[in-house]
Order: structure tokens, then C-alpha cells, then sequence
């Protein structure tokens, strides 16, 4: 089965016209203070985590069919070259047909030595980063949005690979500023570095610069 998670801050409302787009027929849940992305180690979206009929993650937290093809968006008309499209749709085909696979096949599950190994780590910083994330949804959904604002910036410089935390602070604070100048300038100071690593499955690699 699939279950999607929303991290929407903002309440079920923000997220429902996603969900209605999709006529989706499986489990949709709203994650108002990303406490799944706490559990699971998650750092951005969309990612996924595949759970075996026994309870088991074969493959922790991992990018889900997204890629790095926005970064070499053309900025004017903010539009992708075909070819750049089509290359981001088969990333996700791809992503889709592995883990079709694994459900009837079993392939591409990980080893339990191996899952160990991938799944992110918990410091005491990001767990802070977490609680503070957490008192800052409270502060700014009851009125005291200078107070949340600070606990925010803390939660990001705890925790600076979660871009969940710091897109959902920015969109609390004004709608549209999760993908605004602050948004590319963070992306552009990634430099080498992948926004969305490519999941370590056959075929996936992280697209080449120009």
C-alpha cells in the first residue's frame, strides 16, 4: 500500500487541492509539525521509505523520483529544456518501476547490515533542530510570529541539510518565499553537491552540469 504524507504546517486545507488534483485512492496524511520526517530522517521532498509486509525499511529515506534538472531551469521564462523534461519524467517512470519491482519481485530491497548503515544518523542537534521546528509551528499558529520566527532560524542552523524546515518556515512566512531569490541563492551555494542525491538504484545518476 502506499500512504502520502504532506509537511503542511498550515493545516489540512493547504494541502487538500494536491490531493483532490490527484484523485488520489490511497492514504493521504498532513504532517503539520513533520513529525514523520523526524522519525525517518527525511530532509526534503518528495522522499520515500519502502516498509516491508513485516514492518522492516528495505530502503530508508531516499529521493523519490525527483531530480536535479531544476537547477539548469532557464530562469527567464522558468521552463526546463525538453530534453531536460523528459530526462526529469523517466526519473520518475524509473523510480515508479523499481518500486514496482520490489513489490512483486522483491528486488532492490537492502540487506538489514545495509539499511543500518544508509539510515540517517540522530545527533543531539538534530534532534534540538526538530524540537524547535516543532515550538515554532505552536508559536506561529497562536500569534507569536516573531517567537517562531527565531526558533525557525535555530531549527535551520541546527539541521542545514533539512530543506523541509527551512521551505515550510519560509512559506509560513510569506506564501511563495519557498521558491523565491532566498530559495536559489541556498541552491546555487550547494555547489557540487546534489539538492536531490539520486537514489541508489540501477540507471539513476545525478544529471550533468552544463
Amino acid at each position: 500500500m502506499v500512504v502520502a504524507v504532506a509537511e503542511e504546517s498550515r493545516g489540512a486545507d493547504h494541502a487538500r487541492t494536491w490531493v483532490e488534483q490527484a484523485k488520489a485512492s490511497y492514504w493521504c496524511l498532513v504532517d503539520t509539525e513533520h513529525r514523520v520526517a523526524d522519525l525517518y530522517g527525511m530532509v526534503n521532498v518528495p522522499q520515500a521509505v519502502w516498509i516491508d509486509e513485516a514492518g522492516r525499511i528495505v530502503r530508508p529515506p531516499e529521493t523519490a523520483g525527483s531530480t536535479d534538472h531544476f537547477r539548469r531551469m532557464d530562469m527567464t521564462t522558468r521552463t526546463l529544456a525538453p530534453e531536460l523534461a523528459q530526462a526529469r519524467q523517466q526519473a520518475r517512470t524509473d523510480y515508479l518501476a523499481a518500486v514496482k519491482d520490489w513489490v512483486t519481485t522483491g528486488r532492490h530491497a537492502l540487506p538489514p547490515d545495509a539499511v543500518k548503515r544508509a539510515l540517517p544518523k540522530l545527533t543531539p542537534e538534530i534532534a534540538e533542530a526538530h524540537a524547535r521546528f516543532r515550538l515554532a509551528v505552536w508559536l506561529q499558529r497562536n500569534g507569536r510570529a516573531a517567537e517562531a520566527a527565531a526558533h525557525f532560524a535555530a531549527a535551520s542552523r541546527l539541521h542545514p541539510d533539512s530543506w523541509s524546515m527551512w521551505r515550510q518556515a519560509a512559506d509560513l512566512e510569506a506564501v511563495g518565499k519557498a521558491g523565491g531569490p532566498e530559495f536559489w541563492a541556498r541552491v546555487q551555494a550547494l555547489g557540487d553537491k546534489p539538492y536531490y542525491p539520486p537514489p541508489d538504484l540501477p540507471g539513476f545518476a545525478a544529471p550533468r552540469k552544463n
